[in-house]
């Protein structure tokens, strides 16, 4: 498991833990996993985003407190944001996050993700062009996720 995967799991385990609110200490945390505290910073800012219904709230000195705060909202509400968060393009590995996260929130099935994912991932994108499978990629996930939203026979 790669040292990001333990990162965001050790934070998720911490936001279960306090109802979607976690305070960590940068230094502490950094410590404890075994990793340098930029490590989890790029965690917090790759995978702790308001696109993906997070708050995250940093100060600096004292070994780096971090607030973690959970939005609360509904499914369709969490698909519509991160529809409006996407843009033109989409890259697979930023698609398997989003993914984990709405698994994680509940807001998705764990079969709804895997079909989706099978659905923009590379491998379904081998006789498309490299340059064009990012956009291709953010359309399809997209209209996916309409239509999951949607959907009234779930």
């Amino acid at each position: 498991m790669r040292i990001s995967d333990i990162v965001t799991k050790y934070i998720m385990q911490a936001l279960d833990e306090s109802n979607g609110n976690a305070e960590i200490q940068r230094n502490e945390l950094a410590t404890v996993i075994g990793c340098v505290p930029s490590q989890i910073n790029y965690v917090l800012t790759s995978r702790f985003t308001p696109e993906q219904g997070y708050i995250v709230e940093s100060r600096r000195g004292g070994g780096g407190y971090i607030k973690i705060t959970r939005i609360k909202m509904d499914k369709n509400l969490v698909c519509a944001h991160i529809i409006n968060s996407i843009g033109e393009e989409l890259d697979n590995s930023t698609c398997k996050i989003m993914l984990q996260n709405m698994i994680d929130r509940k807001t998705i099935s764990y079969n709804a993700a895997k079909l989706i994912l099978s659905a923009v991932s590379d491998k379904a994108y081998a006789c498309v062009p490299i340059e064009l499978r990012d956009y291709l990629r953010a359309a399809i996930f997209k209209n996916m996720l309409l239509t999951y939203m949607n959907a009234s026979f779930y």
